[in-house]
């Protein structure tokens, strides 16, 4: 999904500024912004270049040279051919930008998605540019207003004078939402299907009853009171039968009703959590790649409000319209039965009715899912601001992030404001129409009463009926604005369990039982997007073998550790453990073997012996207790108030870093893995703790195969080898003595580094490091083989 912008933020994003030299430009043409495309239309690397100005759109297919015959131009403004349209798509790693007009394609160009964004923001600026000079040409047209026009509050582009829709904007609605993507939510409800049967018959009894008391209103007002006031006597046990009938229908359709909505609410409540499970156990399924292109707060509302607003509308007003509708037909059939003129005069307003709901619903639900985008933005600030709020505090950052969510809070009140000047008078004008229809059957009763075609007593019985049908059709109006934003939920919620993980499960895993923790890389290959960031990677690991990686920031080292972990799959090649590619394992029975200690450890929210034991949940107190010893941390933690009962606060914030690393280390531990990822885990710590940290890692590595990040000496000084990294490929492996003497990149690396150190004051250590980005200067010699 792409994000609108304001024009003047999206004009110097774009990559290449426009050369008025080399842009066949009129005099008083403005340009807007520029697209280098880089493959031709056979899908070869070449260079061209599309040029937005403030009235044309300007192109030199890719090959051309770079002179003004070179360029094709069409006028944003060409009443002949129809609005021009500029499309964007993408497909297998190559995008594509098509102009449209009414006939037909005019031209297309492709580019690799390195370009994509900018495509993106120049599809933006010429939808803006046409946005303007469509609202200008229907100001000059139209001389007796004078107001400018007005903006989007999202991305400042010009709103069409018959239209609140922002033009920019409403590309980001993907797929509108149906309302029959409730019907989806059966697969939850199959499981209690006897439960909702059983609901509506009750429901269809509660409804029958609620129709007795104006039928037993004929007899009473034809029998006993008109009578009465022609002089004759009332008959007491007449009476008494009558109003015992109203009583008992009274009593039966409260006891219906009772039983009904409770049966009905137990059963929405659990579909709703239901749906909450099934959608955090498939949240929990998706790979990496998922979760790096979504926000968490946007994931929070889908499963909590989205969820819960689903729960509400089956609880409550999926019930509600049920009642209305059988409500409806049911007082339908009766009217129709006592009399079948005035019934069809009753009915006069339901066709307008059913009209104006039709007319509204495609709003309100657009609408509707607008507001959750929005909505989402909002907990995307809480989302960012709660956790990160040392950093707001410790930037004195307050203000801002107050006035980011001002301004998200903002634009969410403005599109609640659009949707409710459209829903309030939606209702009004429902509630109008139902009076209406009411006047009409008095006078159309009247009228017949007058003729002795009906009684009073029918008449009367006709209004009361008419009550109810009126009522309920007022309130299935009320319906649509839930029944939308359910819908609108329910799409969200599909989203996500709509989504296919990139880490399959294999169809017939193989058992991975005792592992002995070889590894091979056959000559694999990974690619984010359009970029290659593995290439042709070939090792051999040995079960127990330690293995030192070392390079650049940016060489691939981190993704090589998630692929192993097959956090990611890889797109070329294979990774095999103990000579069976690990695509072939189950992912949760092949990750149970592998131990990861990180840079920046993550602890829940709980105590010490919960997070120690997250990886082994049933593990004894004693277990716990062992592994903590082992991981230098046992000391620390009996210190604390409560012991291993301590809690240690979101994401372990009570604790200092080096005690979070040694908890990280304890868990590990525990569920004793036979390979075992070390990714830069000293290298955020002081001189002290990294020694603790390393006496840890010390009893962690023994017997396991273990791969290990470098940043520090410390962390790879008992590496069996070093396998040195630079542009996703290898480019040296061996031991430490043996990569020194050769004298190669690995020697660079380590030079390079011990001028630094000198540099900053401090003492090289003898033995494998990695170089930081800041030391990338040393050795003119060394760009060739590993450029910064």
């Amino acid at each position: 999904m792409q994000h609108s912008h304001p024009i003047q933020d999206l004009a110097p994003a774009l990559p290449v500024p426009v050369s008025p030299g080399g842009v066949p430009l009129e005099s008083d043409e403005n340009a807007l912004g520029t697209l280098l495309v880089d493959l031709s239309p056979q899908l070869q690397y070449a260079d061209g270049q599309l040029v937005l100005t403030d009235r044309r759109l300007l192109a030199r297919q890719p090959g051309a040279d770079a002179s003004p015959a070179a360029w094709t131009s069409w006028q944003l403004d060409e009443p002949a051919a129809g609005r021009l349209q500029l499309r964007h798509s993408d497909h297998g790693g190559v995008g594509t930008l098509a102009l449209h007009n009414d006939r037909g394609r005019l031209a297309f160009w492709r580019f690799t998605l390195a370009q994509n964004v900018y495509a993106l923001r120049l599809v933006n600026l010429f939808e803006m540019q046409q946005a303007r000079r469509l609202v200008a040409g229907s100001t000059s047209e139209d001389h007796s207003s004078n107001d400018d026009p007005a903006l989007c509050p999202s991305c400042k582009a010009p709103l069409p004078p018959d239209s609140e829709d922002c033009p920019v904007c409403s590309r980001e609605v993907q797929a509108v939402p149906s309302t029959w993507v409730l019907l989806r939510l059966w697969r939850f409800a199959r499981p209690y299907r006897k439960q909702l049967a059983a609901g509506f018959a009750l429901t269809l009894a509660s409804t029958a009853a609620t129709l007795v008391p104006p039928y037993l209103a004929i007899p009473l007002m034809d029998d006993i009171l008109i009578p009465f006031q022609n002089g004759q006597q009332i008959d007491p046990m007449h009476v008494a039968l009558y109003l015992g009938g109203l009583l008992l229908a009274a009593v039966l359709a409260w006891g219906l009703g009772w039983a009904r909505t409770y049966l009905l609410a137990l059963v929405s409540e659990r579909i709703g959590a239901d749906l909450r499970t099934a959608t955090f156990e498939h949240l929990l399924q998706l790979s990496l790649d998922y979760f790096g292109g979504k926000r968490t707060g946007d994931l929070m509302a889908r499963i909590g409000s989205e969820t819960d607003r689903i729960c509400v509308f089956l609880s409550l007003h999926a019930l509600d319209f049920a009642t209305d509708v059988l409500m409806i037909v049911m007082t339908a059939v009766i009217l129709f039965s006592i009399n079948p003129w005035l019934a069809v005069v009753t009915l006069l307003p339901l066709p307008f009715i059913g009209w104006m709901i039709h007319t509204v619903r495609d709003r309100l639900r657009t609408g509707f899912e607008k507001i959750d985008r929005v909505w989402s933005e909002v907990t995307n600030v809480l989302a960012d601001t709660i956790p990160g709020i040392r950093v707001v505090k410790a930037f004195a950052q307050e203000g801002r992030e107050a006035q980011r969510f001002k301004a998200a809070n903002q634009s969410n009140l403005q599109v609640n404001d659009r949707l409710n000047k459209t829903w309030s008078l939606f209702t009004p004008t429902v509630s109008l129409l139902t009076e209406i229809g009411l006047l009409v059957v008095w006078a159309f009763g009247i009228w017949q009463v007058s003729k002795h075609e009906i009684t009073v007593g029918v008449l009367t019985a006709f209004i009361a009926y008419i009550g109810r049908f009126y009522g309920r059709l007022d309130s299935m109006s009320r319906i649509v604005s839930v029944t939308q934003k359910a819908a609108a939920g329910a799409k969200r919620i599909f989203d996500i369990l709509d989504h296919v993980s990139n880490v399959p499960e294999p169809a017939t895993p193989v058992p991975l039982a005792q592992p002995q923790g070889g590894i091979e890389l056959a000559g694999i290959g990974f690619r984010y997007g359009n970029r290659s960031v593995i290439r042709g990677l070939q090792l051999e690991i040995r079960p127990g073998e330690m293995i030192g990686l070392v390079g650049h920031s940016g060489s691939g080292k981190s993704t090589l550790v998630n692929l192993i972990c097959r956090f990611y799959d890889v797109t070329d090649g294979a990774i095999k453990v103990d000579g069976i590619d690990i695509r072939r394992y189950g992912v949760a029975d092949y990750r149970r073997h592998i131990g990861l200690v990180l840079q920046e450890p993550f602890l829940f929210f709980g105590t010490i012996a919960e997070n120690i034991a997250y990886g082994q949940p049933k593990a004894s107190r004693s277990d716990i207790v062992a592994a903590a010893r082992a991981a230098h941390a046992h000391e620390f933690i009996l210190r604390l108030p409560q012991g291993y009962d301590s809690l240690v606060g979101e994401r372990g914030q009570g604790l200092s870093g080096g005690e979070r690393q040694r908890i990280s280390i304890a868990r590990a531990l525990l569920i004793d893995p036979r390979i075992l990822i070390l990714d830069e885990a000293t290298s955020s710590v002081d001189t002290e703790t990294e020694k603790e940290i390393q006496n840890a890692l010390d009893n962690l590595v023994q017997g396991r195969t273990t791969i290990a990040i470098a940043h520090r000496l410390s962390t790879l000084r008992k590496a069996d080898r070093l396998v040195v990294m630079d542009r996703g490929q290898i480019v040296e492996v061996g031991p430490h003595d043996e990569l020194m003497a050769r004298r190669g990149a690995y020697w660079r690396l380590h030079e390079a580094q011990a001028r630094q150190a000198a540099t900053d004051g401090w003492v090289a250590h003898s033995g494998p490091i990695e170089v930081p980005p800041s030391a990338t200067a040393a050795g003119a010699s060394s760009h060739s083989e590993l450029p910064a």
